[in-house]
């Protein structure tokens, strides 16, 4: 069973943003997709970027080191289509955002 760890609150994240947030010393990437919220592992599988930095075009984010691009909803690399980064099962209860955890 998944324990569900608060990263966020959705106030934190404006529409159509994100941010990075830390939890027990990982980083994690947290967009807006206004009003539902997706989160991705922070670190850009070219050179370790903060994606959570990043522009947002719909459901995709560059990261703002070298332009690498991620879809945000699977975490699946569009520059190179064989990596991809982890990407959490979210909920929100009240004003936070949560992710599923092992």
């Amino acid at each position: 069973m998944s324990n569900f760890v608060r990263v966020a609150g959705t106030a934190d994240v404006a529409p159509g943003a994100g941010i990075v947030a830390s939890v027990n010393g990982k980083e994690y990437a947290v967009f807006n997709l206004d009003g539902t919220f997706q989160v991705i592992d922070n670190t850009c599988l070219h050179r370790g970027g903060p994606l959570g930095e990043g522009e947002m075009d719909g459901d995709v984010v560059t990261c703002p080191w070298h332009g690498w691009q991620y879809n945000v909803k699977t975490g699946a690399c569009l520059t190179k289509p064989d990596l991809k980064v982890g990407c959490y099962e979210v909920k929100v209860e009240g004003g936070d955002v949560k992710i599923a955890l092992p």
